[in-house]
């Protein structure tokens, strides 16, 4: 596969779309439509996000026998969604301090510790370059309503039979789900 070139669509507030044009193994020229964080991709090595846009929070309780879930809203979807608490850094903001405001931003919970730290994933690599960190850790403390009124939350720690459950019948974020899946079985 040969990348030729990269044509900015449209920009919007939190996201770029660009056509990439290439051509295939066996010489035909496609176009393949994408998404970025990043509103200034000229040239197909820019496509390569050196730059980690979100976190992901994968968190259990103190006791390590419930994992911790947001139950949301999504737009995209139209329906209420599981899926791990997670969010953009902010400009000067590193990984573990945005992942210490979003789970208090969302859940209203503390992130007491970090026990795991995954290097970059992409968030939808099928159609989009954005790149996310995700923190495993340990939370506390009170649930309180999201304090963003753009999102409705509803977070919840759940026992793995509750997850096994929840499984069967609601829809989840890929990740959340595997993550959920395999953390159930153990």
């Amino acid at each position: 596969m040969e990348l030729h070139h990269v044509k900015k669509i449209h920009s919007g507030k939190f996201i770029t779309r660009y056509d990439l044009t290439y051509t295939t193994f066996d010489q035909k020229t496609k176009i393949y439509e994408m998404i970025s964080r990043n509103p200034a991709i000229e040239t197909p090595k820019d496509l390569h996000n050196h730059h980690i846009d979100a976190v992901v929070l994968i968190m259990h309780d103190k006791t390590g026998k419930k994992i911790l879930l947001n139950k949301e809203f999504r737009l995209a979807a139209g329906e209420f969604v599981y899926n791990f608490p997670a969010g953009l850094i902010d400009p000067g903001e590193t990984p573990e301090i945005s992942a210490r405001r979003e789970l208090k931003e969302e859940t209203g919970l503390d992130l007491i510790e970090i026990t795991d730290f995954f290097p970059y994933s992409y968030s939808a690599v099928g159609f989009s370059n954005e790149k996310n960190v995700c923190i495993l850790g340990i939370a506390d403390g009170n649930f309180a309503k999201s304090s963003s009124t753009l999102e409705e939350i509803e977070a919840k720690w759940y026992s793995k039979e509750e997850i096994r459950q929840l499984l069967k019948a609601e829809p989840f974020a890929a990740r959340t789900q595997a993550y959920c899946y395999l953390w159930s079985k153990s």
